[in-house]
């Protein structure tokens, strides 16, 4: 116990938390004479999934990341080579915040750990010159066992590395911690303990994650906590069955599909200080006036018909909600259509109890309450005007990360890249900016119309 307490302040917290001490709200603990704290710590559900873990709060978001033309690295292992939470971040920053002008590249490789893209971010990813990074390692940092305090040292010692050699060269940095396992990974022949000890184990890195963050003054993004919940609560909200499962973190129990990579972008854009209003849009019926937010161009309005042209869309998914391969039941876990994608219309002013709302080819009815507090059309119309152009920006995105992947791992650290370096960036440059091209050319204003109509009675 000694070793530990001469430690980071973080492992006495982690070492209290991994015996069961029960500390679950702010208070003081003396461990051999030392007082750790006072420290915050998260609110747990009441459900008895919960009552292993002892989370220290995580911070709120803060001020907007973001700067104008900022070139955004996208780093991780093969959770982010899997080009999912990637491609939604990437996709948001193009669609529906494009007046930053954000460019991205993903660095995802399989089996990596901290010390794995320590020794490659030099060749990989500092030699473009970003200016702003998000991280997420740790689930193969927690080698697949329970915790272990030397191992924590390691991971700590490793992330704190990696944050400041990016701060060295002017990048702002986010801190990402591990996700949480769904299952115990057959795949991994080494690994040991039961999926407890082992999502503790992630759990106790997720701190110490946070801690590396706090102490270099970066930001932080828990996947940990979001997760773990989506996890515990999405199979009973979506009826999942024996024959038909919801895994949040995957059918092999690490590798999330689309509904967990959801969660896994929620907590990176959220961190990037993005407050989540694409539109706001204002209707006095009354009037007969409309007010619209920027990003939108009122072409015209009259008798209840708007007519805009916009070049910031709303987050678009239409696929099924109960299913964990579908983006939008992923939006369903997270507060994302809260926080991330608010296309908001604003009616009042009428003399109907009752309007129907039609945007693009579909409608819907509303009462004149909810048209004054505000409707979101991005959650209410799944499948509306933008979704095409939204789908061709997405495309586009997917194609530029898949090729990104492949100029890493097969050509920088292939044959061609051992022999000649430069001249494999040069050529591979070469092919990869007209896929980045092809983004921006994807990205183009969307002409829609809203028309409100009172209903007779």
């Amino acid at each position: 116990m000694k070793s530990l307490l001469a430690g980071n302040w973080i492992y006495c917290l982690l070492f209290c938390s991994l015996v069961g001490s029960g500390l679950t709200s702010c208070g003081q603990t003396v461990v051999e004479g030392v007082t750790l704290g006072p420290y915050e710590y998260e609110t747990k559900p009441d459900d008895p999934a919960f009552a292993i873990f002892n989370l220290r709060k995580a911070p709120q978001p803060g001020d907007l990341l973001i700067r104008p033309g900022d070139r955004l690295a996208i780093c991780g292992d093969s959770i982010t080579e899997q080009k999912m939470y990637s491609r939604i971040i990437e996709t948001y920053l193009t669609a529906c915040v494009p007046q930053y002008e954000v460019t991205v590249r993903q660095y995802g490789w399989s089996g990596e750990k901290t010390d794995g893209f320590l020794r490659r971010m030099d060749q990989d990813c500092l030699r473009f010159d970003p200016t702003l990074a998000t991280l997420c390692y740790g689930m193969n940092d927690a080698r697949y066992r329970p915790y272990d305090a030397t191992n924590g040292r390691w991971y700590e010692d490793h992330y704190r590395a990696i944050v400041r050699k990016f701060k060295q060269a002017d990048v702002r940095v986010v801190v990402g911690s591990p996700g949480c396992m769904g299952k115990v990974a057959s795949w991994v022949s080494s690994g040991s303990g039961t999926l407890d000890q082992q999502n503790i184990n992630l759990c106790a890195l997720r701190d110490i994650a946070m801690g590396v963050a706090e102490d270099e003054g970066v930001a932080f993004a828990d996947v940990f906590w979001p997760m773990l919940q989506a996890q515990v609560f999405a199979p009973g909200q979506h009826q999942a069955t024996k024959e038909q499962p919801y895994n949040v973190a995957g059918r092999d129990g690490v590798h999330p599909d689309w509904a967990g990579h959801v969660v896994m972008a929620y907590a990176f854009l959220r961190s990037l200080g993005l407050d989540g209003s694409i539109a706001e849009i204002n209707i006095d019926l009354g009037t007969n006036t409309a007010t619209v937010s920027d990003g939108h161009t009122l072409q015209s309005y009259g008798n209840g018909t708007l007519r805009l042209v916009s070049d910031r869309y709303p987050f678009c998914a239409d696929g099924p909600i109960d299913r964990d391969n579908s983006i939008r039941s992923g939006m369903t876990l997270v507060p994302f259509y809260e926080e991330l994608n608010r296309f908001q219309l604003t009616a009042t002013g009428g003399d109907s109890d009752r309007y129907k709302v039609t945007w693009g080819e579909h409608s819907r009815e509303y009462s004149a309450d909810e048209l004054a507090a505000g409707i979101n059309l991005a959650k209410e119309f799944p499948q509306n005007p933008f979704s095409k152009a939204f789908q061709e920006v997405d495309s586009a995105v997917k194609a530029k990360q898949d090729f990104e992947t492949h100029q890493i791992k097969q050509v920088f650290h292939g044959e061609r890249g051992r022999d000649n370096l430069q001249q494999a960036v040069a050529e591979t440059e070469a092919k990869r900016q007209p896929l980045a091209d092809s983004i921006a050319r994807a990205h183009v204003p969307v002409e829609h119309t809203i028309t409100i109509a009172a209903v007779e009675q």
